[in-house]
């Protein structure tokens, strides 16, 4: 018989609370430590995160680290959030934002370090996370596992980075 924590196949689990989030690193890693519970726009409060964490730890670290960071986080991701999305029943519960804390570190450590810089990286990347311009839409619809969840929104990054990288090029950046 399925449970609030082992939903069937065919039933969805109730909305996450705060305690459930809480009970397992799995769950509280997925929803970034809480960021994914509060609504409206999850992803846009995830993102926010990412963008403070950056700010107090992750942009002090020398450039080797940030770039280990970044590939632990996303393999610590894809075991995540495939444990809990299989757990929720559903593949990507808007909940779960460490994809995009994930891919927001990415567009922030190649983004010029000025506030005005980060904040069009940030509005651009929620952008391209919300709208999913080819290929980020099939990714998003064909891959049903933690890889799914997280590669999509580095795809956005990577649309992000070239914006910027054209923006920084005609010297919108000074």
């Amino acid at each position: 018989m399925p449970s609030p924590d082992h939903p069937s196949d065919t039933q969805e689990a109730p909305p996450p609370t705060t305690a459930w989030v809480f009970h397992s690193f799995p769950r509280m890693l997925s929803f970034g430590f809480g960021s994914g519970l509060i609504r409206p726009a999850p992803g846009t409060w995830g993102t926010l995160l990412a963008w403070l964490l950056w700010a107090l730890a992750i942009s002090r670290l020398p450039d080797f680290y940030i770039g280990a960071a970044l590939l632990g986080s996303f393999a610590l991701g894809c075991w995540a959030c495939h444990r809990v999305g299989k757990e929720m029943g559903r593949p990507d519960h808007g909940g779960m934002v460490w994809d995009e804390i994930v891919a927001f570190w990415l567009v922030l450590w190649l983004t010029p370090d000025t506030f005005g810089a980060q904040l069009l990286a940030f509005v651009v990347f929620r952008l391209f996370d919300i709208v999913k311009p080819p290929p980020i839409h099939f990714f998003d619809s064909h891959f049903k596992n933690g890889f799914g969840v997280m590669w999509d929104d580095i795809v956005a990054a990577a649309y992000s980075l070239l914006l910027i990288a054209i923006l920084v090029r005609l010297e919108v950046f000074l």
